[in-house]
């Protein structure tokens, strides 16, 4: 396993799947300048880590996915000063959803904020039973920064969407799941065990497939029906001939694991 060093966040890969750990537990791990500096610099690595195949964003601890800003900081003016950031910082959301790597919220505890519009952008949202969210942004007099009005209707709907935007109030993990904000809920003591399977589910998929059905959902979004359809034809007859596909087929007929090689 590697390892790279940040101060608000930890990035650790094996192999094909990544894990990037907002790490101020203490503050259930609320977003500073630092927190989204560092993020975007991981995350922008890890988009051009052609190994990677899983990337599973979470928080340290079992209180906080992401609350969203660090309150105190920002009303002290201590963020402000931590750090400079950029415009480019604001682009995690971006990253998150447009990655190669398929991109997994483990949602581990309190999620609001920013912290709720990172995890809107990843592909996948699982929450531990514990789990509770608030869009909030309202509440703390700002319309909101992460993309979250662009990412939660496609998730859930605009009329509902637009609800949790402009009335804010906090809601469980059962109810995430009633609307569809997060695929599964799994209890808190096996919450990482429940998330770890389905991350090595996807991780021994055909890694040509899967980069290949990312890259098919991001690019839906910005085209009419047709144009997806000939670009879709265009990437699916050819991948018959690679070995991965070849080798999924008779695994199949021959009903064993296959042997994925990356071509």
């Amino acid at each position: 396993m590697s390892t790279a060093q940040y101060e608000t966040i930890r990035y650790e890969k094996s192999g094909p799947v990544a894990r990037l750990i907002m790490n101020r537990p203490d503050r259930m791990n609320a977003m500073t300048n630092r927190m989204l500096s560092e993020t975007r610099r991981a995350l922008a690595a890890a988009a051009e880590d052609r190994e990677l195949r899983v990337l599973v964003l979470t928080g340290a601890g079992d209180r906080g996915f992401c609350p969203g800003a660090d309150l105190q900081m920002v009303a002290s003016g201590e963020n402000g000063a931590e750090d400079r950031i950029t415009a480019d910082d604001f682009r995690v959301p971006v990253l998150l959803h447009e990655m190669p790597a398929v991109t997994i919220a483990a949602i581990n505890g309190a999620c609001a904020g920013a912290g709720l519009g990172w995890a809107c952008a990843c592909d996948l949202r699982f929450a531990a039973e514990s789990a509770r969210f608030n869009v909030a942004f309202l509440d703390v007099g700002v319309a909101g920064d992460m993309g979250g009005p662009w990412t939660l209707p496609r998730i859930i709907g605009a009329a509902r969407a637009r609800e949790l935007y402009f009335m804010p109030g906090k809601f469980d993990a059962a109810e995430a799941l009633r609307i569809g904000l997060v695929s599964k809920v799994f209890p808190d003591a096996s919450f990482r065990a429940e998330v770890d399977a389905i991350v090595q589910r996807l991780a021994e998929a055909a890694p040509i497939a899967l980069r290949t059905l990312k890259s098919n959902f991001v690019e839906a979004e910005r085209m009419d029906f047709s144009s997806y359809i000939a670009l879709e034809s265009e990437r699916h007859m050819p991948m018959f001939q690679t070995h991965d596909t070849q080798e999924a087929f008779a695994a199949k007929v021959e009903k064993r694991k296959p042997r994925f090689v990356g071509r």
